[in-house]
């Protein structure tokens, strides 16, 4: 039997930035969901995107994790897009391919979840997914996310369009499935 992996989610060091910078610079995986075409990453502009996102301490400024798999960096999560009036976020994971289908992504979506409701008082917490991605549905579905709507060929997504999934967890979701 696989020995199940310790996942937690950490603060950024220094040793994480080259497995981000893969992450975020490998196309194959890269879902099209922005208004601007694909192209590749440079290690210059990633690092000019962290540094330009370090010292924003404003409410409104996105939540980073390193998703952190027995002692070493397999991912990113965030919290982003904060409407503090409303108390919602939207929620996003990253993972490196070997870390996939083994319920690191479940086990880290929980946490960041669990992060949100409790350390940020949001009521409800969001994302969206390429139609095509069934395991991250099912590993968001897994943490008490549901289906809320579908956005039809959204996405331009390697070569073809796409349906937008988008799911939500309300914090009363979760305190009646307790």
């Amino acid at each position: 039997m696989p020995k199940t992996p310790i996942v937690s989610l950490r603060p950024c060091t220094l040793e994480d930035l080259d497995l981000l910078f893969e992450i975020a610079a490998d196309l194959d995986t890269w879902e099209e969901r922005k208004p601007q075409a694909p192209r590749a990453l440079t290690r210059d502009r990633f690092d000019a995107q962290l540094i330009g996102n370090a010292g924003d301490d404003s409410p409104q400024a996105p939540v980073s994790f390193v998703i952190d798999v027995d002692g070493t960096a397999a991912g990113s999560a965030a919290l982003f897009d904060f409407d503090l009036l409303a108390r919602h976020a939207e929620a996003g994971i990253n993972l490196e391919r070997k870390a996939r289908g083994r319920g690191i992504g479940t086990a880290a979506i929980n946490q960041l979840v669990e992060f949100g409701f409790v350390r940020h008082n949001l009521r409800r917490i969001h994302l969206q997914a390429i139609s095509s991605n069934v395991a991250a549905i099912r590993a968001y579905e897994k943490a008490g996310f549901v289906i809320e709507g579908r956005q039809r060929q959204h996405a331009w997504v390697r070569g073809a369009y796409e349906d937008i999934v988008r799911m939500g967890i309300l914090r009363s979701d979760q305190a009646s499935s307790s």
